[in-house]
């Protein structure tokens, strides 16, 4: 990995960035998530019997109620709730079980900021530098690469996301993970310690989201075909599998604990979502009217919450066309088309509460591998409007972060409504200084932008230097 204290800093600012804010702990997705981690850690079971009214989110089975989702970001939660757990001493029993109950939502949170920051916002920093590394290794320059790793971690709503126990930001880091052990496992020669971890940040991708099958495949046969041409490729095939095997075996785990068999989904009990009775668990077939509306809608659109991204797909089409880069483009842009046919393919397409078509951001990262080429085929002043997106794309993002990621579905043009005049204008955020020691919520936003900015200039100016 090229230059440590680079690579440092920029891993500082983007996990700094995504832990710094807070999202609502009450959001049922997140809480549920919380309230199986917690069981688990407590009680040594899985069942959510005791918050079942507090969400909506939930699934069903005999005369019991379990988390609804794939398990893994309650599995990754784990951790976190066992700190908190033997720091405080603290026990979900001792609080009244109301919905915005005061003390049982300061005990929710301390576990869920705490998740959030080990969980997904660690998995984005780690990613966004990858991301950067590999932009390098596809023979993009360090400006290009530092402006599709932060491209991808700040100027999308991956930044939001991480700041939750959604498993969104999550997969999309996981796949960016797996693209750049698979590319480094299949180099001149076979690396089977690298592609092991490929295949286990598939295979976890698919713990996280279920539908990450999907997408994910596809960079595993982008991986499969590289191997095919070195002479040790079968301990990279092998390696690849064990990883993906090894993955897996917690989800079977958590079946297990849950339901007595590992072959039961919480999805198969779900309640109050008829629609999930569709198709696959809500997967039919793709609507063209969906996909309009992911990309440019003025309520879930992509282009007003990640306007840098409308570079990309101009990267990835030159990466295409480079005999160098092909499979790489090709694999970029087939995980693009997948996530977003998918997302636009689901019965509750729109998420719900989301600031942004949430069930797209999994293509973020390796969508942003476009960015690195465009980049380096811009004149100069073609750059300088390219920064300037890539600085609206991350001021908008930290208004998200700061202050609402959950838009409600009711607005129109929820990114200016929901997020900045109701909740950012009016200094409604969340920051850890705001929500633990005391301090406003502008002063804790202050500080982010005092540590954020002066990082951001020193990155740049490295980049622009060499």
């Amino acid at each position: 990995m090229r230059d440590r204290r680079f690579i440092a800093v920029l891993f500082v600012l983007v996990w700094f960035s995504c832990a710094w804010f807070g999202s609502w702990e009450w959001n049922p997705n997140t809480a549920t998530r919380m309230y199986a981690a917690i069981s688990l850690v407590e009680d040594g079971d899985a069942t959510i019997d005791e918050f079942a009214e507090l969400t909506i989110d939930k699934a069903r089975f005999g005369s019991h109620t379990y988390l609804d989702k794939a398990p893994g970001m309650t599995l990754m939660a784990l951790p976190a709730v066992a700190l908190a757990a033997a720091v405080t001493g603290d026990r979900s029993s001792r609080y009244a079980k109301r919905f915005g109950d005061a003390e049982l939502g300061r005990f929710l949170r301390l576990r869920t900021r705490g998740a959030a920051a080990s969980g997904p916002a660690l998995l984005t920093a780690i990613a966004a530098v990858l991301l950067y590394d590999l932009a390098l290794g596809l023979g993009a320059s360090r400006a290009a690469a530092l402006f599709a790793s932060l491209g991808y971690a700040l100027g999308t709503p991956i930044w939001g996301w991480s700041t939750t126990l959604f498993g969104h930001a999550a997969v999309a880091a996981l796949y960016v993970i797996a693209a750049w052990a698979g590319w480094r496992a299949t180099g001149d020669r076979v690396r089977p310690g690298m592609a092991a971890l490929a295949g286990a940040a598939l295979g976890w991708a698919v713990v996280v989201e279920h539908q990450a099958v999907l997408a994910g495949t596809a960079i595993g046969l982008w991986i499969l075909w590289r191997s095919w041409r070195c002479e040790n490729r079968w301990r990279s095939f092998g390696a690849l599998a064990a990883g993906g095997i090894a993955a897996l075996l917690p989800l079977l785990a958590y079946n297990l604990i849950a339901f007595g068999t590992p072959f039961r989904l919480g999805y198969q009990g779900v309640v109050g979502w008829e629609g999930m009775d569709r198709g696959l668990f809500g997967l039919t077939s793709p609507d063209p009217d969906v996909l309009w509306a992911i990309v440019f809608g003025l309520r879930r659109g992509l282009i007003w919450v990640a306007p840098v991204l409308v570079l990309a797909p101009l990267g990835l089409a030159a990466l295409v066309q480079d005999r160098r880069t092909r499979a790489t483009g090709i694999i970029a842009a087939a995980v693009v088309a997948i996530v977003l046919l998918v997302n636009a393919a689901y019965v509750y397409w729109d998420g719900g509460n989301s600031t942004g078509p949430r069930l797209a951001m999994p293509m973020a990262g390796v969508m942003a591998l476009g960015l690195a080429r465009v980049w380096d085929m811009l004149g100069r002043y073609g750059r300088l409007a390219a920064g300037s997106l890539l600085a609206l794309s991350i001021a908008i993002n930290a208004v998200i972060a700061a202050a609402e990621i959950f838009s409600p579905p009711q607005f129109g043009f929820p990114i200016w409504t929901a997020v900045f005049e109701l909740r950012f204008s009016p200094g409604d955020l969340r920051t850890v200084a705001s929500e633990w020691l005391g301090w406003s919520a502008w002063a804790g936003f202050g500080l982010w932008a005092a540590l954020a900015l002066p990082a951001l200039a020193w990155l740049a100016r490295r980049t622009t230097r060499a």
